[in-house]
């Protein structure tokens, strides 16, 4: 679903906010490319096992086992940027384990010390599509003769009363990146969600959330859609 939609960008806006072509338009975005920061808040969540990728849960769709989970779609998006010659900081800390209340705390915490030693306008957290209703949904985009999972963009405003002054600069990076994606892979993003949480991502002017699958995709089909995002990523911010 979606609300409105820019130059084939569709965007689901649960603010109060109206977006005008000129909160959107993303012409003038000056990006320092020189870092790009991954992490992922919730570390642990993972996906539908495979034949090539089985493992053993510890949760509903969750293992404290990082070689099945977010974390190593963010290693793999990591090695795929890093093709392009970007200088890539990921981080594979737990921040939902041993306790997920406060995952988003302590997360900041590792944000927080990462720009410290790396200072980056591109912030990345890497996560999984929730369980909803069905935990078989697996949105997929075919791309030549591959499956590759879905991925959104999740931007967080400053209308749920939390400090957020950059919440359209990281929107409008957002929307430059999937104009670009539409384009070369039609289909690879869902439609942005514009929500009123803030996420942490007042840590930088183009961070984001970006989540990818949900509980019925494999691995596999997750880590085949980072090859693509960092194609898409190579050509937007180059």
């Amino acid at each position: 679903r979606y609300s409105q939609e820019y130059y084939g960008v569709k965007i689901r806006n649960e603010t109060d906010y109206k977006l005008t072509n000129e909160v959107l338009d993303p012409s003038k975005l000056e990006i320092n490319k020189d870092n790009i920061i991954i992490y992922q808040t919730h570390s642990c969540e993972s996906y539908t096992a495979s034949e090539k990728y089985p493992y053993n849960p510890t949760g509903n769709y969750r293992t404290t086992d990082l070689n099945y989970t977010v974390t190593r779609v963010g290693t793999e998006l990591e090695s795929q940027l890093k093709n392009y010659n970007y200088n890539v900081v990921h981080s594979t800390d737990y921040h939902d384990y041993p306790a997920y209340n406060g995952s988003y705390m302590r997360s900041l915490k590792t944000v927080e010390n990462m720009l410290k030693t790396t200072p980056s306008d591109i912030i990345i957290d890497l996560h999984r599509d929730a369980v909803g209703s069905r935990s078989d949904y697996a949105p997929t985009v075919k791309i030549g003769e591959e499956e590759a999972a879905q991925i959104m963009f999740v931007i967080g405003t400053n209308n749920g009363g939390l400090w957020h002054p950059n919440w359209n600069q990281n929107l409008k990076f957002a929307v430059k990146v999937q104009e670009k994606a539409e384009e070369m892979y039609p289909g690879l993003f869902k439609p942005i969600m514009l929500t009123k949480s803030r996420y942490n991502q007042h840590t930088g002017k183009y961070a984001n959330i970006i989540e990818v699958g949900a509980t019925g995709n494999t691995l596999e089909q997750c880590l085949t859609s980072m090859k693509y995002l960092a194609k898409v990523m190579g050509e937007a911010i180059k």
